[in-house]
């Protein structure tokens, strides 16, 4: 009988763990069963006292805090590391959102479901329509990169004049006034013709003057610069990056000095600027410099505060001593990108953006723009750039042939398909998820160090995948190859706003374990309240939230572990059930081990970067798992694209699972790693990996038209014109699986399997013996041509390799012949 309400107790307690019962319910439940226990007899005296001497202690406040939660609080405070002023900015920038409900090991389905389909506008969708377009057929990108090393002067020119700047300035001001959701559309397009073209129209719109004016601007700063931004009058650009400090930001040791000066023949309160800047984009074209420096005031002039902090100003860069024009040269993607300098550079005070009262707050002015542009560009410049190399992938691979087969029926190449469209899907599913929540209001500091980490690592993947499937196609750069600029930009995003190094291995959880864990936080800010009973009690309060939060995770994750999640609520009971199931398995399994490495490392978990970048890789991946899923909600769960959607739940749940496994292996001690793997993984590992049969039928979708693959292609640019090669492939594609048939027939009727090639030939065969019609014929033999311009590569005569002083040097030497 003891036994029997022994257990009945700790399963009415788990059941009220894992549903997150507060304190008083829990004691209420054991002081239920221990009475009804004791009338049955199965419970005695001593139960009664063990049962006391727990929960008393617990229960009165001012024992608990004074005996226990005080010398634990005193213990914390000396192992926590300190956190710099520049650390706590970027910590308290921006908001939380669906990563929050990830990270606590509940996800609520049904809240990530109601959160609005983001839309376009009807302004929006015709800007995509016509300037958009218009501006992708405009531009020779072989001729841009190859011979210009810039946009040609009429496209810079047609920027200007439709906005192409001002996506993100208001309209008070003559800007568009775009959504996020819009601005990304708009890269996504424009990626897929250039990524010159792309990279030039983001900076703008991203973090820079513009939207560190709109936010934090002055309203003289904002009614003189904002309509000059928006109607291209002003060329931005921001200069943050140093030689010394690259993702170290915080560190840049350009400096400005308050003192008194001679500005328009007036003396005047300002700032002496000594700066030396690097990789700043449209720096070597810019009208208007955004700069970031540490102001320091020593005599006084503002405050008695020497060092005043990072600081932002805007400077026209014709202020005499202002140093731009000299270019870098980012591999071969000519973006106008370079150094700027100035040596005791002289500006009024009110050049700070925001004016003199923002001295001091340029770090938290960045950071919180960040959080926004980052979630916006380079994703949105990756997803366009994937989807591209899918959808080109697949028609090159249906119409380019050998064996006597098409090589997107190999498996070899079907696999590296598969790839391409399952990233396809599941970039453009995140970020259309994130830049929706951006126009909800939110700043997801989190979430946009996620997408900038995995979407360009998958759109880096996906460029060698595409090489791989193109093979020579692939590497003879010329004005037909579609692949090689963007292979050998690809580093250039994983490089900029913060390296994925640094992103993976110290923003990603870094961030995220402080913003989304729901008590860290407050215990963290308890240590530096002065007060120290108002510090005990709020310690207090967290810390015994943070103690029911660990068990309950504890109980969930092994029931969730046991039972495969089989029991877990769904939102649909169909193919993708398995995905939630699987999800909120990991989703506990974030939540604990995040609550166990804190407890394991304690202060040193923050130089623990593998284990930090793991513990950031099961929330990452939990997160493309998630916008995975509303996606395929929001589209209507149409039945034919579920392959994408099981493909890439199904490969993120792998990796999901691979992280977690190899942040067991490697936590320091045999015994818990022990107890770590029996609890997480009870009957081994239960995710596989895409099987094959799925990966050919993503291979097989993206080589022939339909719907699936329309959907999966959306803002793109396939207009069959002269300049892009994308849209004349896709028409080609098509052409040729018009013409089959008819290359079939005459197969059939010679009795013999021809080479698909020579199409003209086999049509003139066909035609003189009858075979096909002259209109038949016809057909067939226009393909030939269009099939030959997919497959051929480009070749040059020598002198026209040479560039620069070289190609001068021969022009001159043949003029003089």
């Amino acid at each position: 009988m003891t036994l029997l309400f022994t257990l009945a107790l700790i399963a009415l307690l788990a059941v009220a763990s894992y549903n997150r019962a507060s304190w008083n319910t829990s004691v209420g439940i054991a002081a239920a069963t221990l009475i009804v226990g004791s009338i049955a007899g199965a419970f005695g005296t001593f139960s009664w006292l063990l049962f006391l001497a727990i929960v008393l202690p617990l229960s009165l406040t001012n024992i608990r805090q004074q005996y226990i939660v005080a010398p634990l609080f005193k213990t914390f405070k000396k192992i926590t590391p300190t956190m710099s002023e520049t650390e706590k900015s970027a910590i308290d920038a921006g908001t939380t959102w669906w990563e929050a409900d990830l990270f606590c090991g509940n996800p609520d389905w049904k809240k990530l479901h109601q959160y609005p389909k983001p839309r376009l506008s009807l302004e929006e969708q015709a800007f995509l329509d016509g300037p958009v377009e218009t501006v992708c057929a405009m531009l020779d990108d072989w001729k841009a990169t190859h011979e210009l090393t810039d946009l040609p002067p009429e496209v810079w020119q047609y920027l200007k004049d439709n906005k192409f700047f001002a996506m993100i300035i208001k309209k008070q001001y003559g800007g568009l006034e775009f959504s996020a959701y819009a601005q990304s559309c708009v890269l996504q397009k424009l990626t897929s013709k250039s990524t010159l073209l792309s990279s030039i129209v983001g900076v703008p719109n991203s973090l820079g003057p513009g939207e560190l004016l709109q936010h934090y601007g002055t309203k003289e700063q904002k009614d003189h610069y904002l309509p000059r931004l928006a109607k291209g009058d002003e060329i931005p650009c921001f200069a943050l990056t140093s030689p010394e400090a690259g993702s170290d930001a915080s560190s840049i040791p350009d400096f400005g000095i308050v003192c008194k000066g001679e500005w328009e023949g007036k003396e005047t309160l300002g700032i002496s600027l000594t700066w030396n800047k690097r990789y700043i984009t449209l720096a070597p074209v810019a009208t208007v410099l955004g700069l970031a420096f540490k102001l320091r005031d020593p005599e006084g002039l503002l405050g008695d505060k020497e060092e005043l902090g990072i600081t932002c100003a805007l400077i026209p860069t014709s202020t005499p001593g202002v140093k731009i024009g000299r270019r870098h040269f980012p591999l071969n993607v000519p973006f106008q990108n370079g150094p700027t300098q100035g040596n005791n550079v002289f500006v009024p005070l009110d050049f700070i953006i925001g004016g003199p009262k923002m001295a001091g707050q340029g770090w938290r002015m960045l950071v919180e723009c960040l959080s926004v542009g980052r979630a916006i560009t380079l994703p949105s410049n990756s997803t366009g750039g994937i989807k591209t190399l899918a959808l080109a992938s697949g028609a090159y691979s249906r119409i380019r042939r050998q064996f006597r087969l098409p090589i997107g029926q190999m498996e070899g190449i079907e696999e590296a398909l598969a790839k391409l469209a399952g990233y396809a899907y599941s970039s453009d599913a995140a970020v259309c998820m994130s830049t929706g929540a951006v126009d909800l209001g939110e700043k997801p500091s989190v979430i946009s160090a996620i997408l900038k980490y995995h979407l360009t690592e998958q759109m880096r993947n996906s460029t060698i995948h595409a090489m791989d499937i193109h093979g020579g196609k692939g590497i003879c750069l010329g004005p037909n190859n579609y692949l090689g600029r963007g292979y050998q930009g690809a580093p250039i995003a994983i490089t900029v706003e913060g390296a994925n190094i640094l992103t993976r291995n110290m923003i990603i959880y870094g961030q995220g374990a402080i913003r989304c864990h729901p008590f860290v936080l407050a215990e963290l800010n308890a240590t530096t309240m002065t007060d120290k009973q108002a510090a005990l009690e709020s310690f207090d309060k967290s810390l015994m939230g943070h103690i029911g939060f660990t068990i309950s995770n504890l109980v969930r994750t092994k029931w969730l572990a046991l039972t495969g999640a089989r029991f877990t609520k769904v939102p649909f009971n169909d193919e993708t059930a398995v995905f939630y199931r699987n999800a909120a398995r990991y989703s506990a399994s974030l939540a604990l081990m995040s609550d166990i490495c804190m407890a394991v490392f304690g202060g040193s978990l923050k130089r623990k970067e593998r284990i930090s970048a793991r513990l950031g890789d099961l929330l990452s991946y939990l997160y493309l798992v998630s916008a995975t899923l509303k996606r395929y909600d929001d589209e209507g769960r149409q039945k034919e694209d579920l392959p994408f959607v099981q493909w890439s739940c199904q490969e993120h749940l792998y990796l999901c699972q691979r992280a977690l496994a190899d942040l067991i292996n490697n936590m320091p001690s045999a015994v818990l790693r022990g107890a770590l793997k029996v609890m997480l993984f009870p009957f081994g590992r239960p995710v596989r990996k895409p099987t094959d049969t799925l990966e050919h039928k993503l291979a097989h979708m993206l080589q022939v038209p339909n719907a699936s693959r329309d959907r999966l292609a959306n803002f793109i640019y396939v207009k069959d014109e002269p300049l892009n090669l994308i849209g004349k492939q896709e028409q080609t594609l098509k052409d040729i699986l018009a013409v089959e048939p008819l290359f079939d027939k005459v197969c059939r009727a010679k009795g013999e399997k021809l080479p698909f090639m020579q199409l003209d030939k086999v049509a003139q065969m066909g035609l003189e013996a009858g075979i096909l019609t002259e209109v038949e014929a016809e057909k067939l033999a226009a393909v030939e041509e269009k099939r030959l311009a997919v497959i051929n590569v480009d070749d040059f005569d020598p002198k026209d390799l040479l560039a620069g002083n070289a190609a001068r040097a021969v022009s001159s030497e043949a003029t003089t012949a």
